[in-house]
């Protein structure tokens, strides 16, 4: 692994993106237990085998061939721009970035919430406060210190949040009945639930984009990194809720958010149950880390396109970007009034949004840019990349449908204020209140389409 050398302030690149990415995108199955609330055994497995195919694999497809083609830290914000200018360019950042942060204020919460039932002083009041505030600021700390510290905790959480699931999958096989999978109804689905916690849990492919530029030769190691993740999240949830369903009798309105600590107890004692608690906890941890760090070089990667002002681009003395660290650490507070499955929605709306331009980029770019240079591409033409957005992007409609009016109304006040906040940034750059600049060490994203446009304008001889 190599990354920033600390305390020097000279930085090399990082090498740990694919672990980043799996424990940004997997959650060590803790969050899919709705799904079987929601639509039951048979429909909660099919959903995690299908949904893939229709959303994780073009995201993911996409992703390596734009990560690799703008291979810097504003990620899809840059795509975007390219395709569709500037304006546009930063839509697609504030949407990104605030949804980042709406998710980004779960973590903490999840991970009080299973040390609750060891310590239940942490339920509510006071105690409850300062442990979220002290785990918030010890998490975000560790995003200052570097991608050292980032990639490494990533690596021990992540083993230590999958393990307990594979111990229990063996412990639950004498016990499996294969009929439990066979249950479904429906006529009694709830689909807003259901769609919205298969989105949640094997969405966030393109958030590697934004670390590209701290990556060490992202041509080779980004689609590798993206074709094991994607291996490995979607074995993660489809096993554990195989063995989980087959193994006890089905009570649906049991399986909420935690529940697999329940299954823990009933398959293999206390002892299971602790330990799937503690890896819930520790995953959280690991989710927030590789959040903050994908939005805050998020930031870094706008600023220094001169999207926001030249201070988001400044780094630590171990080369993270400290003021979009302490911006992306904020949600955890201004978000608390939201229960956590509005969290979820609210973000997952946002998240739609985002996508319908990251697609509408993508094909563009294979228009008005067919010659520039890809590292990765994916081998389809420009029809075929068009047909590979269509399912993922009904499938969105579809998400967009069921969301509740409060989850609509909070989100679309959220986009509202992105389409007046990038004029009101001109304006400050304009009179010169802030300082904005273009990183001379950037390639020129707008230049595909001024070329384009020339051809279009010039007269046929």
């Amino acid at each position: 692994m190599n990354t920033e050398t600390e305390g020097n302030g000279e930085y090399t690149n990082f090498n740990c993106n694919g672990v980043v990415q799996r424990c940004r995108v997997y959650r060590g199955a803790f969050g899919v237990e709705d799904s079987v609330k929601a639509a039951g055994p048979l429909l909660a497995l099919v959903g995690f085998l299908v949904f893939p195919f229709i959303w994780s694999v073009p995201e993911a497809l996409i992703t390596a061939e734009m990560g690799t083609m703008f291979p810097e830290n504003g990620g899809y914000a840059v795509w975007v721009s390219s395709a569709l200018g500037p304006y546009w360019g930063f839509q697609q950042g504030w949407m990104k970035w605030l949804n980042g942060v709406i998710d980004n204020a779960l973590y903490p919460v999840l991970f009080i919430d299973y040390l609750k039932s060891g310590i239940p002083a942490l339920g509510g009041g006071l105690p409850r406060i300062l442990a979220l505030l002290a785990l918030t600021i010890f998490l975000t700390y560790m995003n200052y210190r570097g991608l050292t510290i980032v990639g490494w905790v990533a690596v021990l959480l992540g083993i230590f949040s999958i393990l307990p699931f594979v111990v229990m999958g063996f412990i639950s096989i004498p016990k499996i009945k294969p009929k439990r999978w066979l249950v479904a109804d429906v006529h009694n689905v709830d689909w807003n639930l259901y769609l919205n916690t298969l989105f949640w849990n094997l969405n966030y492919w393109d958030s590697i984009s934004t670390l590209s530029g701290e990556v060490e030769n992202p041509k080779k190691t980004l689609p590798k990194a993206l074709l094991y993740a994607l291996i490995l999240v979607v074995l993660g949830y489809f096993f554990p809720l195989l063995t989980r369903t087959g193994a006890i009798p089905l009570q649906r309105d049991l399986w909420t958010d935690g529940y697999f600590s329940d299954v823990a107890k009933i398959v293999g004692g206390v002892w299971l149950r602790w330990w799937i608690q503690g890896a819930a906890a520790m995953s959280n941890m690991g989710l927030f880390v590789a959040e903050i760090s994908s939005d805050s070089f998020q930031l870094l990667g706008m600023a220094e396109r001169g999207m926001l002002p030249e201070f988001f681009a400044k780094r630590s003395r171990y080369g993270t970007p400290l003021v979009g660290i302490l911006f992306s650490a904020s949600g955890v507070i201004l978000l608390s009034w939201m229960s956590f499955l509005e969290i979820v929605a609210a973000e997952n709306y946002l998240y739609c949004f985002g996508m319908i331009l990251e697609f509408i980029a993508f094909v563009r770019l294979r228009i008005i840019a067919p010659a520039s240079p890809r590292p990765y591409k994916i081998p389809v033409g420009t029809i075929g990349a068009t047909l590979m957005c269509i399912p993922p992007t009904i499938l969105i409609c579809v998400v967009l449908i069921f969301s509740s009016r409060k989850v609509m109304i909070v989100s679309l006040v959220g986009v509202a204020i992105g389409l007046v906040m990038q004029p009101c940034l001109k304006h400050i750059e304009k009179k010169r209140w802030l300082r904005f600049s273009t990183s001379s060490d950037l390639p020129d994203i707008q230049a595909a389409t001024r070329e384009k446009i020339k051809q279009i304008d010039s007269p046929v001889v």
